[in-house]
Formats: structure tokens, C-alpha cells, sequence
């Protein structure tokens, strides 16, 4: 069972998601996704993904007109464990392949919620 979630920002919004106000956009940020905990993980690595984006893109000089970010992810359904989270980005910028490239690579690393979910924190109730 697949949880796929939508966000995106500028020219990539969607026009039926929900709208959310954005630090780095002025129109906001939409989703599209459906309300269940599996969805809301993934929401969260993906908005991760969308704002870093955003935030790194400006040191580097590069525009960024829109972005869109869908990450999917799955559990097994006997543990209820995740099987894991893929995502991927569109850019619509007039940046040269190569920069978008390099953005890309730096998002990856630096992104705060992939990379607690790669760490594989403990969640505990107390």
C-alpha cells in the first residue's frame, strides 16, 4: 500500500491542494495528499525537501519559479513498520542543468527530516 503526497510551490502549486502560507513564496505552498499517519510521514520528508529547496537555492544564486515534490512510501501491514520513503523534485528555474544538479545533491544531504528518518530515531510514548 502506497502513501503518496504532493507539495508544491510558484508555477509547480496545484490548484485543487490544500494552501499552506510559505516563508519562501508568496501565493504559499499546496498539498495534495489524504489524512492518515503513513501520508503525514511522507508529507513531512517532502515539505522538508520543498523548503530546503528554497532555502539553499538562495546562497547558490539560482532562481527557483516553482518546485514540486512527491514523496511516496509504503508499511508492512503485519508490523505496520515503513518500508522506506522515495521522493522526487521538479524545478521549473532557468538555472543550468548543472546547478539544479548541484542543488539537488546539497538538499539531499542537508535536509533536516530525511535525515532523521535515515538515522532511524526512537519514538516513545510517555
Amino acid at each position: 500500500m502506497a502513501f503518496e503526497v504532493v507539495a508544491g510551490a510558484g508555477t509547480m502549486r496545484s490548484e485543487t491542494g490544500v494552501r499552506f502560507p510559505h516563508r519562501w513564496t508568496t501565493a504559499g505552498v499546496s498539498v495534495d495528499t489524504e489524512f492518515t499517519g503513513g501520508h503525514l510521514l511522507n508529507l513531512a520528508a517532502a515539505g522538508c525537501v520543498l523548503n530546503d529547496l528554497y532555502r539553499e537555492a538562495e546562497p547558490l544564486g539560482i532562481r527557483l519559479d516553482g518546485v514540486r515534490v512527491r514523496a511516496t512510501g509504503g508499511f508492512d501491514t503485519t508490523t505496520w513498520a515503513s518500508t522506506g520513503i522515495t521522493y522526487s523534485v521538479e524545478l521549473d528555474s532557468s538555472a543550468p542543468a548543472e546547478e539544479l544538479a548541484r542543488l539537488l545533491a546539497v538538499v539531499d544531504e542537508v535536509a533536516e527530516i530525511p535525515r532523521a528518518l535515515r538515522a532511524g530515531p526512537p519514538v516513545r510514548r510517555v
